[in-house]
């Protein structure tokens, strides 16, 4: 990692990122719709998607603890390599089994790859140069990855555009795109990510193996210890129920205010594009809203906004208004995203930095199945504007937890504690290594983890 440097291991970093996100960008407008036009039922695409969280519940901190031990990119190879198979069988998946198959190897690949290259972008560059600032970088990822989903997105809509090529439907274009992006991403995967590993080979994996299980317990210690860090991880269960309003309900409810399927998928093409360049523009205004409000408050609020436009996407009428809201909403996660994660990465230093990631996107992944399961059932039992509406409610009831990390960034932060140490002052667990609480500059990256394809995350 050394012989790299502080510049070339963020152009890597994005240009895997940007890569990373791009079959998901195609992914995203048609799923929900190609899961209906195989003949599944709104509540049975809810069911499948609980796969995905059961799967991710169950190997988010293992494999977090396993990328700490092993390394990041032998975790990271297996995670994109289970990520092609799941493309190739939903390819071909037509029943409700087989797509239970596709969301747990989802849920698989989410799991291995929840962490490892953002924990290897920061521990890279600090080892490249310790005083380095990677918030930048992480601060740009949202923009790479607005761009890389929105140029998805409009690919996508552009193949449904052209209709039925032979046996194959108009929604299943975009997925053989998608395979074939998300093979090439592998490749660059391999050439690109360097990293210096102490042991190598099957010694190495069956010492990895059983030093997991260590890792991950200092990293639960330090949640127990850490309040700012359990409201953060606190606040995904809410945004994991909620972000199923804009991710996997927003096209049933264009279909229903359009009419027409076809046209809703043809037409979340490019309103997809261009609701993740605006998640990029919101991403851009992190600084802004550091220098105006401060880390913690502003991400309270964009919390807050971010259910007041999806309540507006359930009750706005035409494709207009819903759009306009979709727009808003995602220019609102844009914002949020890397402040949340920026917030995050200062509570750990490095050798644990996966393994705390991984406890964030593991309570996340759960709570999106629960939010799938209910609000899929509330929206046939009722309709998608209730649905939507009670998804927006949660996702703004988020916001008071961000309370503890705005009241320890005011206070003067001592040295940080490693996850075994006592316990912590509670002044140095907004502020992380080295880092003055009052200085608060955390840009993280946005992982927006998408039901339908299984985003992010964070995010994914």
């Amino acid at each position: 990692m050394t012989a790299l440097s502080v510049r070339q291991i963020r152009v890597r970093y994005l240009t895997l990122y940007g890569l990373r996100w791009l079959p998901s960008g195609l992914l995203m407008p048609v799923m929900i719709l190609l899961m209906q036009e195989r003949g599944l039922s709104l509540s049975q695409i809810g069911l499948v998607a609980t796969a995905q969280g059961l799967v991710v519940l169950a190997l988010e901190l293992p494999t977090g603890g396993f990328a700490d031990a092993l390394g990041r990119k032998p975790v990271l190879l297996a995670a994109w390599v289970v990520c092609l198979a799941s493309l190739g069988l939903m390819a071909v998946a037509d029943s409700f089994w087989m797509f239970f198959l596709v969301w747990a190897l989802q849920g698989i690949y989410r799991a291995l790859d929840s962490g490892p290259l953002e924990s290897w972008y920061v521990d890279a560059t600090l080892a490249a140069d310790p005083e380095a600032e990677y918030e930048r970088g992480l601060g740009w990822a949202g923009t790479v990855i607005g761009v890389a989903i929105g140029a998805g997105a409009l690919l996508s809509g552009g193949l449904v555009a052209l209709g039925p090529v032979g046996p194959l439907s108009a929604l299943a274009l975009p997925v053989l795109v998608a395979i074939a992006l998300q093979a090439a991403a592998l490749v660059a995967l391999t050439v690109l990510l360097v990293e210096h590993r102490p042991a190598q080979g099957v010694a190495a994996v069956r010492a990895s193996v059983a030093e997991a299980p260590r890792m991950v317990g200092q990293a639960v210690g330090l949640l127990r210890r850490n309040r700012v860090l359990a409201a953060l991880v606190a606040v995904e269960l809410f945004w994991g129920f909620g972000m199923v309003t804009f991710e996997s309900l927003l096209p049933v409810r264009l279909a229903e205010v359009l009419g027409d399927p076809d046209r809703a998928a043809a037409l979340l093409g490019p309103a997809g594009s261009a609701a993740w360049l605006a998640n990029a523009a919101g991403a851009a205004l992190t600084p802004l809203l550091l220098r105006r409000l401060g880390a913690a408050p502003a991400a309270a609020l964009m919390r807050v906004l971010q259910g007041v436009t999806v309540v507006g996407m359930g009750l706005l009428a035409g494709p207009v208004g819903v759009l306009i809201a979709y727009l808003a909403c995602y220019t609102v996660h844009g914002a949020s995203n890397p402040l949340h994660m920026g917030l995050l990465h200062r509570q750990v230093d490095g050798p644990y930095r996966t393994s705390v990631l991984s406890l964030n996107s593991m309570v996340a992944q759960p709570a999106g199945a629960l939010g799938a399961v209910v609000l899929t059932v509330l929206a046939d039992a009722t309709s998608i504007t209730v649905a939507m509406l009670v998804g927006g409610v949660v996702l703004a009831v988020a916001a008071p937890l961000y309370l503890p990390a705005w009241r320890a960034g005011r206070r003067t932060p001592g040295p940080v504690a490693e996850p075994d140490a006592g316990e912590p002052d509670p002044g140095e667990s907004a502020a992380g290594p080295g880092r003055p609480g009052p200085a608060l500059d955390p840009a993280g990256p946005v992982a927006p983890v998408t039901v339908a394809v299984s985003a992010p995350a964070r995010s994914d």
